[in-house]
């Protein structure tokens, strides 16, 4: 996106001695440097090359950004002297010879220096780890290593890293963070000065000319950087309720009758389930459609496609479509505007919508690595839009294996490709979600025991991916080899349909522990469901994702800042992955404050080390004291009603506070507070007096009526739990 900049009176104060004056130049053109305020703490600096005429370069069209009006505070073309200029909260010192411009805090702290070479480099400051950068490529702190920024699934690292979405935002944790916005480059981190350049690549012409656009934010906490970062690029958008519920995924069917008789078997078991997501006919022998691309059922799979999707919805299903072949010129600002163009996307859509229409909650579009990145973004734009052009107040949603900064905007989540069912991609996996929350959307998953097999895949394997993707935004199992997927499917004594080569031991084919400890993480998820979706509306609101680096909330620890092998689930969870086979302690670190076990209710003091013995049910889960935690009942799907109330748990040494929201998980309403069954349920915890109280949160416009009723308890207190019913005023309860 261009960035119309109006006239503005310009001041800036030299500093130093007259000197003769020095053209402002880049890649060996003259140019005009521009610094502008986006907003109190983030700066944009942009260095625009004149043409052969002496105009300024354009640059490219860009959706990437939202509207930005920047308030310019110098534009110069000729340097004689270091000028300074104030924005927002920041300070800009630029001097010539080479260009630099150094960005300091109010108290005169510098907070980045770039320094921009004639070859289109720039160079910056990377004292202290840095994180972000998107998905894929070495982690956790990026520094030490060369990042190209490619994108797709890219050897050597794709079997253990996943695809690779490398966004050029980085997040130091000493107090800065950047976006560079265009040209698109390279990040040399090998050195203690991080390097940005242009890709140089033999046998090719040099990129084409274009203005260097960069974003500087001041870091004061963690948060600023997230909050900076979609005020750029948009904020994200709620996905749908039963999103955050269990979705297994099919690849090859036996006919028509499978998909229920799966169905079915969930239903019958007990195994909580949202959605059912079908592979399409290529990548498989029998998918849902008939070919790659197309969107025409398989006669052989969905013989009576209404029907079919009737008979799943029926039983409480969600029925998602997989999609691939998108066309590498997609393009389009919106699916509402008028175009002949075959590749728009308001025409690219058309064709789904007679699918659409027989009752497809969400799509899987695929693939997509050759998309440029406006390609990318619309194909993410495309769904949502064409989506909401046929249900206009039902919140769209598709999950898909590319993007950029941006796609936030349109409701798209990624998952991580298709990686090896290895020790090694689940132990990776973990710092690549953490750095991907970071710098991409709030939402992520995997293929839940990788999606190729190789002779690791076990059934331990597979469990401790399982609880690790329960806390995960996106929890689906998928893979070759799928019935391996189910949660039963490690004890059937046969596979199903293999798809490679490699044929699994028989011995792990009647593996009875399997199921029982998948249930039991998978009745967690939807337990945790208030708390889950209290951290999507948080995600939405502010950016900070659910899945957190312990640096968001302890900057100033070393000990957290540099761990990538665990993370925080929202404020109040400490999550640390089992990543090692044969595994029976868990060494972690336990931030500063006391920490609750969330299995034994032990109680234990942080800021060290700590061996957690572990069994194959056991993740380590920790919850932080003065945390509220909400649990719901078990349900079987995310929108089944339930009799028993929400319990409120309490871990006591601390004081502490919870805000519950909640809506109809459908809807548009959330954006503007029209949905009447929105509720903002204000807990707070008063530790010294041993009292909760629970009053209406000032975000909720009016109490939608009836009560709400409540378990009370408090972790280590012995006493049964309260039951308390809130009807919209204020209560308190003394434990």
């Amino acid at each position: 996106m261009t960035h119309r900049v109006l006239p503005v009176a310009l001041a800036a104060v030299a500093l130093g001695p007259p000197a003769f004056a020095e053209d402002i130049r880049y890649r060996g053109d003259r140019a005009e440097l521009t610094v502008a305020a986006v907003s109190e703490r983030t700066v944009q600096v942009v260095l625009t090359p004149f043409d052969e005429k002496d105009k300024p370069r354009t640059s490219p069209p860009s959706t990437v950004l939202v509207e930005q009006k920047p308030d310019v505070k110098l534009r110069c073309r000729e340097l004689t002297e270091v000028k300074e200029v104030p924005s927002g909260k920041v300070t800009v010192k630029v001097k010539p010879g080479p260009l630099t411009v150094t960005i300091a805090g109010p108290s005169g702290k510098v907070i980045q220096e770039l320094s921009f070479g004639e070859d289109g480099s720039m160079t910056f400051r990377a004292d202290a780890p840095v994180l972000g950068m998107g998905e894929g490529g070495q982690q956790f702190d990026r520094r030490g290593h060369y990042h190209r920024l490619v994108n797709g699934q890219v050897a050597p690292l794709l079997a253990t890293h996943g695809g690779t979405i490398l966004v050029p935002f980085l997040i130091g944790t000493d107090g800065w963070a950047l976006f560079v916005h265009r040209p698109f480059g390279e990040f040399d981190l090998r050195d203690r000065m991080g390097r940005f350049q242009l890709p140089q690549r033999k046998g090719k012409d040099p990129p084409p000319k274009e203005p260097f656009e960069i974003y500087v934010i001041r870091v004061s906490e963690p948060a600023d950087a997230l909050a900076e970062y979609y005020r750029l690029t948009g904020r994200p958008v709620m996905p749908p309720k039963w999103v955050l519920g269990y979705m297994q995924s099919h690849r090859t069917l036996a006919g028509p009758d499978e998909p229920l008789q799966i169905a079915r078997t969930f239903r019958e078991k007990k195994l909580p389930c949202d959605a059912l997501i079908y592979l399409g006919t290529g990548y498989c022998p029998a998918g849902w459609n008939v070919g790659h691309g197309t969107l025409e059922f398989n006669p052989k799979t969905f013989d009576r496609p209404k029907e079919n999707l009737q008979a799943l919805h029926d039983r409480n299903f969600k029925i998602v479509l997989h999609k691939n072949r998108a066309p590498r010129n997609l393009t389009g600002a919106s699916v509402n505007e008028r175009s002949d163009d075959p590749l728009h996307i308001r025409n690219y859509w058309a064709k789904h919508r007679e699918t659409f229409a027989l009752g497809v909650d969400g799509w899987w579009p695929d693939d997509g690595d050759e998309l440029p990145i406006e390609a990318r973004l619309a194909r993410h734009r495309c769904y949502c839009e064409g989506s909401l052009q046929e249900r206009p107040n039902e919140r769209p949603w598709s999950f898909h294996r590319n993007g950029y900064a941006g796609v936030q905007r349109y409701g798209g989540w990624i998952w991580s490709g298709d990686v090896q069912s290895r020790w090694a991609t689940l132990a990776a996996h973990v710092p690549v979600g953490v750095n991907y929350s970071l710098s991409l959307t709030p939402f992520w998953g995997t293929d839940i025991g990788g999606f190729v097999p190789t002779r690791e895949f076990t059934g331990e394997l597979y469990v401790r991916w399982f609880q690790f993707a329960a806390f995960n935004p996106l929890f689906r199992s998928h893979g070759r080899t799928w019935k391996l997927r189910l949660p039963w499917g490690w004890n059937m004594g046969e596979p199903g349909p293999v798809e490679t080569n490699l044929q699994p031991d028989p011995a792990e084919l009647k593996n009875a522990e399997v199921e029982p400890i998948c249930k039991k993480y998978l009745e967690l998820r939807y337990r945790l469901l208030p708390y889950n979706y209290t951290l999507v509306r948080e995600a939405c609101d502010t950016g900070l994702p659910p899945m957190r680096a312990l640096w968001l909330h302890y900057p100033r620890d070393p000990d957290a800042v540099r761990l990538g092998d665990e993370y925080l689930w929202g404020r109040d969870l400490l999550v640390a992955p089992v990543t090692a086979k044969g595994a029976t302690e868990r060494k972690l670190y336990l931030p500063d404050g006391d920490w609750y076990d969330f299995w034994t209710n032990e109680k234990h003091t942080g800021k060290r080390e700590l061996t957690r013995k572990v069994d194959l049910a056991t993740l380590p889960l920790y919850v932080r004291a003065g945390a509220i935690l909400p649990l719901d009942p078990v349900r079987q799907y995310t929108a089944e009603s339930v009799t028993e109330p929400t319990t409120i748990r309490v871990y006591p040494g601390a004081d502490g506070t919870f805000t519950v929201y909640d809506d109809d998980g459908r809807s548009l309403g959330y954006r503007d507070g029209t949905d009447p069954t929105t509720v903002w349920i204000k807990f707070h915890w008063d530790d010294k007096a041993r009292r909760l109280t629970v009053e209406p949160d000032p975000r909720m416009k009016k109490w939608p009526g009836g009560v709400r009723e409540f378990a009370v308890e408090i972790v280590g207190g012995g006493a049964k739990p309260k039951r308390v019913e809130f009807r919209g005023e204020r209560l308190m309860v003394e434990l």
